[in-house]
């Protein structure tokens, strides 16, 4: 089983479960756990080969790497815990996997709070990927992961994200990194059924105006999927939100939850 930490809120009822993206683990989370903790028990997860999660891969996680695998992690550590249902939290590559959770097992899903979500690759991710396909058993992963991270996260206020992300990466191993990033070869059909399909789940994007990336596909799919979908833009805030803005993104955050229970 990944390794997971939690945080009780013993008059609460509610579960709130973080989900970090690529490269990244739980720690990233640590301005977010004490605003949390004080109205929901708080779940923390490292994904396969990330944070503490990283001492198993040998033994445990020889199957193949998707997103699917990947949601099931999540769910292994739920009915371990006995949790029936969770308000989840994510972060970049975190929001694919909550979303795929929320297409296998919707009811386990309370709601979904997906910042710095990536609902489309455009022209600039498309040649990334290609680049790091090229390059990904030349290059030690860490010369890749500080490019990719200069290219999401290029300005000065951005730096504390960027140096967050390659130190945790700095764990990885190069294989690890290599199955994650085989996982690239999948997500352009995964996305567009994302875009396509609206689950009838309250949803809550969080971006910042500075995300050029994947700001502009988000805009278009909450227009699209209004019913369910709301968008909180920070300003002066980049990809990685709960890092560069946490007390802004805090409080969306909290309010959101708090109108859905």
């Amino acid at each position: 089983m990944i390794n997971y930490t939690i945080y009780e809120n013993e008059t609460s009822s509610q579960w709130v479960t973080f989900v970090h993206g690529a490269g990244g683990s739980s720690s990233i989370w640590f301005r977010q756990i004490r605003d949390f903790q004080k109205h929901y028990n708080v779940l923390l997860l490292d994904l396969r080969g990330h944070g503490n999660s990283n001492q198993q891969i040998k033994k445990a996680f020889k199957q193949k790497y998707t997103f699917s695998a990947l949601a099931n992690d999540i769910l292994e550590v739920l009915d371990y815990l006995k949790i029936e249902k969770s308000h989840f939290v994510g972060i970049s590559l975190g929001t694919i996997l909550i979303r795929q959770l929320a297409e296998m097992h919707p009811k386990r899903v309370q709601s979904m709070i997906l910042g710095g979500a990536i609902l489309k690759m455009n022209f600039r991710s498309q040649i990334l990927m290609k680049l790091g396909n090229m390059f990904k058993y030349v290059l030690p992963y860490l010369v890749l992961y500080k490019f990719f991270a200069f290219v999401i996260m290029p300005n000065k206020n951005h730096k504390q994200s960027r140096l967050l992300f390659i130190n945790e990466a700095k764990k990885l191993y190069q294989k690890e990194f290599i199955r994650w990033f085989k996982l690239t070869a999948e997500i352009n059909p995964i996305l567009k059924w994302f875009r396509q399909v609206e689950l009838n789940i309250p949803t809550l994007y969080v971006m910042g105006e500075e995300d050029y990336m994947f700001l502009p596909s988000v805009r278009k799919v909450v227009e699209k999927h209004y019913k369910s979908s709301q968008l909180f833009v920070i300003e002066q805030c980049g990809h990685v939100v709960n890092v560069e803005q946490p007390n802004t993104f805090n409080q969306a955050v909290i309010s959101f939850i708090n109108t859905t229970k």
